[in-house]
């Protein structure tokens, strides 16, 4: 039996967490053991679940529950749960900015506490490394990539949008619930005590795991992303940089490799999600 909960108000407290909190409340950055994020879509919603996220609440468009099959097989693994089901009807959750794109269904779940990034590390192969990637539909875009082109793990460092915003994880179709992931940081509990350790401390940690890394910049000495040897390196880490202006020198300096992807017309280079999807196919173990 599903606990259904009808909302006929926009200004509910019930809708606070879905038309309210901000992504810094969600967050809960004081007590991120509180912390909480919003799923959207049957599919990416399912996926989380399938990942064993918690839920907290969820919020349907009635019609869609009585009507979209999609919805119902993924509600129907609220049964006998007591998870609040919250429904209502188009016209309450229009107001909800952005909400004729959710397919009719939000999902609040709790967040999990960060895993240590040397640890996440450990038995895999190919892990991507981003930096400072701060829009959610690129973060999205290359975890969709690195889902479908065989990458073990990401990483992203404290300048990169998280990858549980709604935006991030709408764009991925649920796969940063599939592919493990944590930021690159310090094990300091208070954030305050924490010291940046990107880049060169976290990369002399990921060499000292066996890895070689791959810095995707145009430099003079850059190597095509065909090159045999850099293909064949057991252990590899893909590091990509922010939007426009790249990596910053000094990870260049610090990787094994610059590696570049050649093009022509005179296109220099690529948007981050595009060439993170060429990367990975190339580089894929």
């Amino acid at each position: 039996m599903l606990n259904i909960i009808e909302i006929n108000n926009f200004n509910a407290p019930e809708l606070d967490v879905y038309a309210r909190y901000t992504e810094a409340q969600l967050l809960n950055k004081d007590r991120l053991e509180d912390g909480l994020f919003i799923a959207e879509s049957p599919k990416v919603i399912g996926r989380a679940l399938d990942a064993g996220y918690i839920p907290i609440s969820v919020l349907v468009e009635k019609k869609q529950m009585e009507e979209n099959e999609e919805t119902q097989e993924v509600l129907a693994r609220f049964e006998n749960t007591g998870t609040s089901i919250f429904i209502a009807e188009f016209d309450v959750l229009t107001q909800l900015t952005g909400f004729k794109l959710t397919r009719g269904m939000l999902c609040a779940l709790k967040r999990r506490p960060l895993e240590d990034f040397r640890k996440l590390c450990e038995g895999k192969n190919r892990i991507a490394i981003l930096e400072d990637v701060m829009n959610p539909t690129n973060v999205g875009a290359i975890f969709r990539s690195a889902a479908a082109m065989h990458m073990d793990a990401v990483l992203l460092t404290s300048g990169c949008s998280n990858p549980l915003y709604r935006r991030a994880s709408r764009v991925s179709m649920g796969t940063v619930f599939q592919i493990p992931w944590t930021f690159i940081q310090d094990d300091k509990e208070r954030r305050c005590d924490r010291k940046e350790i990107w880049p060169v401390q976290a990369i002399e940690n990921l060499k000292a795991l066996g890895y070689k890394t791959a810095a995707l910049a145009l430099t003079d000495d850059s190597v095509s992303i065909d090159d045999p040897q850099l293909m064949s390196e057991e252990k590899l880490a893909v590091i990509l940089g922010t939007e426009g202006d790249g990596l910053m020198q000094e990870t260049i300096k610090a990787c094994d490799y610059t590696v570049k992807i050649p093009m022509s017309h005179g296109v220099d280079s690529l948007n981050v999600a595009a060439a993170s999807a060429v990367a990975f196919w190339q580089l894929r173990k």
